[in-house]
């Protein structure tokens, strides 16, 4: 078996700590691109509202008495104003309410998720920080960490997407991050998925919620290892 992995492990301020291993069997899996294909889509066809709705001519209100008389009018025969070819009538066939969640079982759920982790790993995208301390929410603070982590670009246009792994009580480093746009997004270990991870460039942990990572994935880690492409 192969070492494991290493990411670097840093201060907040930058400062390179030195490293931590990554499990092979979590980081270091052949990606399955079409595992995470099924499942990313899964997920976003999960996101769908599936809101959107139209009445048919059974719905609109009115309509009940027949418009004029069959015969002897000269048009043609009409039973009701709410058809659907009439201006303010049903409509035919339009959309409605529905769900567009995908069953999707939890094996390809979890090698998905492996998949993902272990792209991000063979690009060294995945970062470790040893704590986070923030005494208050500061968003000037956030953005002074980024660029301590070199996690920030000189355009701010171009700055690379975070993904923040963060523990439920780390409060004050959940908000001074939290007011950053679109460039950091924020979960917590259990919330990790595999579209998010790709969505975003780095993967940030802190030790804490690496431990925890690596804890509730190592006992599916060699059942869903046994699924990697080839």
């Amino acid at each position: 078996m192969s070492a494991a992995l290493e990411a670097d492990v840093r201060t907040q301020d930058g400062t390179k700590k030195g490293s931590v291993e990554l499990p092979e069997a979590i980081f270091g899996i052949t990606p399955n691109a079409a595992v995470l294909h099924q499942v990313v889509t899964a997920q976003l066809a999960a996101a769908r509202g599936g809101n959107a709705s139209t009445k048919t001519r059974a719905e609109v209100a009115g309509g009940g008495a027949k418009p004029w008389r069959q015969k002897g009018t000269g048009r043609a025969r009409q039973g009701s104003i709410r058809a659907p070819h009439w201006e303010g009538g049903g409509i035919a066939h339009g959309p409605r309410p529905r769900d567009y969640t995908q069953r999707t079982p939890k094996k390809m759920v979890r090698l998905a998720l492996l998949s993902a982790l272990s792209d991000r790993a063979s690009e060294s995208r995945v970062l470790v920080v040893d704590s986070w301390d923030f005494p208050e929410p500061k968003t000037k603070d956030a953005k002074t960490t980024l660029e301590s982590l070199e996690l920030r670009g000189t355009d701010e246009k171009k700055d690379p997407r975070v993904l923040l792994v963060l523990d439920r009580g780390e409060v004050n480093t959940w908000k001074s991050f939290r007011n950053l746009g679109r460039s950091v997004q924020i979960v917590v270990p259990e919330e990790l998925n595999a579209y998010d991870i790709l969505a975003n460039d780095w993967l940030v942990f802190s030790q804490a919620t690496l431990d925890t990572t690596t804890a509730r994935l190592s006992g599916t880690a060699d059942s869903a290892d046994s699924g990697d492409a080839s």
